[in-house]
């Protein structure tokens, strides 16, 4: 009893802390604000400078030279060498600046600034690619020993897997028409002009510029679709062998790695191996259209232009998009295998022990380090100084589902096992992914310690239906990656997006100078919509694909292994033992 009154005496106390900020914002933030004097107000963002270089929008000065696809890096002028600019005698200026046009300047520096952008998305990217160790750490920690060989080699499996399917169609599906996606006015790729080339696409009806002020269609067409569907273009990486698609590829590659490797943790310990590997060339499927949808101009972005629902569906880092969807294929898969032997049984749900619990929190800690790529990563520029902001409050929030998940389960009479408290920190990290640039520290907090309540719970409930998952992910990505997504339509705070999937509202600018993403406690319920429909998708879209293909590709190759194998433990007979033929055993499905 005493530790059960500490427990709930801790619970009222975080909740207290936690609502003091909450009641405060709320109360001093209304919508939209009442502007200001004309006088005072301040002017509307100015129409975008056509003296630009062209390798700002994307187009070549020189019509007869077409610039892009740029394999060489040197898009808007010669970088490795000094400059070919001329002086006023028209000798060569080289890199003098006394000697150098403006013009000239600006493309030295314009080069640089796309430089650091491409090597801080690399360098994210590298770091992403790192959280693979944690993940297959993590789950094959939680699973039993007998299983550990074929729980790591699936999360090993899924890297090679999914690239070859997402070079051969994932990235043209979700990024081909990239270019023509919704875009603030006088938006320019910060990874450099090369990513014009992504600009084909499918989808509904011809896309037309706004009216700022009546957020209606004008007579320009875009060149998009009013409602996009799917990119076209970049095929096995075809015609588009540019530098900027190439880092972008990389970066959105990992993404989709993360949401491929989810449902492993769910299905672990009984999913047959060939049939595995199939789902690994086809996860990229589900995944990429989606993507397009909210990343890649699609029409979930576009709900802000075509139904004045904010700015569209708003995922910074793919809460939705890479953990919902993963977490959503992994319950699908979950329980299409059924349960592992023994875990329900006599109308009681029986404990499964992990098998090496430092090896999770060591996992843990990796993918909390990766997350620092996985989320500022996600700006794409190395120069915009938002970072920070997106750092401070991935860390907070994980720090605070690890923190919530402890107290919850104290609250639960329960003792604080090291799987669950690793958990409540991933579910932090999974939540914070969509809103991280958008929201103030202190909802940063209560976004992740909101996640630490709901996976202890989450995991709790899907027990009392028999649904059997090893890791938690179910909870973890699929759970928590719905909140991250509504998180952004509540705690968004308005100071960041301006023009945020194209939508500049000439009320909002005026009162605040600048239209920037904004939940329902700062004013605009319509943000909540539209991120309570792009729940609504993940789940039906994500339940219908990976159902359709989990029952087809049963009937290619079994999904699920015999009992005598998952009794045995599917190490030798999945995976046999590498070096050692004597001990070989073929798969017997």
């Amino acid at each position: 009893m005493n530790v059960r009154l500490l427990g709930w005496c801790s619970v009222l106390w975080l909740g207290f802390t936690l609502a003091i900020p909450l009641v405060s914002q709320a109360a001093d933030d209304k919508a939209p604000p009442a502007a200001t004097d004309k006088k005072d107000a301040p002017a509307a963002a100015p129409a975008p400078d056509t003296k630009l270089p062209g390798y700002f929008s994307g187009t070549s000065d020189d019509p007869k030279k077409p610039t892009w696809p740029d394999p060489t890096g040197g898009a808007a002028g010669t970088w490795a060498t000094p400059s070919g600019a001329l002086d006023k005698d028209g000798k060569p200026a080289g890199d003098v600046p006394s000697d150098l046009k403006t013009g000239d300047l600006y493309d030295r520096i314009t080069h640089n600034l796309f430089s650091i952008n491409m090597v801080w998305c690399l360098i994210a990217g590298f770091l992403v690619m790192f959280m693979q160790a944690g993940f297959a750490m993590v789950e094959t920690g939680l699973c039993r020993a007998k299983n550990a060989a074929h729980t790591m080699s699936m999360n090993f499996l899924v890297y090679p897997l999914g690239c070859i399917a997402f070079w051969a169609y994932g990235f043209a599906l979700g990024w081909g028409n990239w270019n023509n996606g919704p875009v603030a006015p006088g938006w320019y790729s910060a990874l450099g002009p090369g990513t014009a080339v992504l600009s084909s696409g499918a989808g509904l009806g011809p896309a037309y510029e706004k009216d700022a002020k009546s957020n209606d269609d004008l007579s320009k067409p875009t060149g998009a679709y009013k409602y996009g569907l799917i990119g076209t273009k970049g095929f096995f990486l075809n015609g588009i062998d540019d530098v900027s698609v190439m880092a972008l590829f990389f970066f959105m590659m990992v993404f989709m790695d993360t949401t491929a490797t989810i449902p492993t943790g769910a299905m672990a310990e009984r999913w047959a191996t060939k049939n595995f590997i199939i789902y690994g060339l086809w996860v990229a499927l589900p995944y990429c259209i989606y993507a397009n949808w909210v990343w890649g101009g699609g029409w979930l972005a576009q709900a802000g232009l075509n139904w004045k629902l904010g700015h569209g569906a708003v995922d910074f880092a793919g809460s939705g998009v890479v953990h919902a969807m993963g977490g959503i294929i992994g319950l699908v898969g979950a329980c299409v295998l059924g349960a592992r032997i023994g875990k329900y049984r006599d109308g009681r749900t029986i404990p499964i022990p992990a098998h090496h619990i430092p090896m999770v929190i060591a996992g843990t800690f990796i993918l909390a380090f990766g997350w620092f790529g996985f989320n500022p990563g996600s700006t794409l520029a190395g120069t915009d100084l938002r970072i920070s902001v997106v750092v401070v409050n991935t860390m907070l929030a994980g720090t605070a589902g690890a923190l919530a998940a402890l107290v919850t389960l104290y609250a639960k009479g329960l003792k604080p096992d090291p799987s669950m408290l690793c958990n409540g920190m991933l579910a932090g990290l999974v939540a914070i992914t969509a809103p991280c640039a958008f929201v103030d520290s202190w909802a940063a907090v209560v976004i992740g310690g909101v996640a630490g309540l709901l996976v202890v719970f989450s995991v709790f409930f899907w027990d009392k239906l028999k649904i059997d998952d090893p890791v938690g992910a179910i909870s973890v990505h699929g759970v928590n990656g719905l909140w991250g997504v509504l998180s952004v339509g509540i705690f968004a705070n308005g100071k960041y997006g301006a023009g945020w999937n194209g939508v500049v509202r000439d009320d909002w600018v005026k009162a605040t100078g600048s239209d920037g993403v904004r939940g329902i406690l700062f004013g605009d319920a319509s943000q909540l919509y539209a991120q309570a429909l792009d729940c609504v998708v993940v789940i039906v879209f994500g339940v219908a694909m990976a159902y359709a293909w989990f029952k087809i590709s049963n009937l290619i190759t079994p999904i699920r292994v015999p009992k005598e194998v998952e009794i045995e433990g599917l190490d030798l007979p999945e995976m046999g033992a590498m070096g050692y033929p004597e001990f070989i055993v073929t798969s017997r499905n």
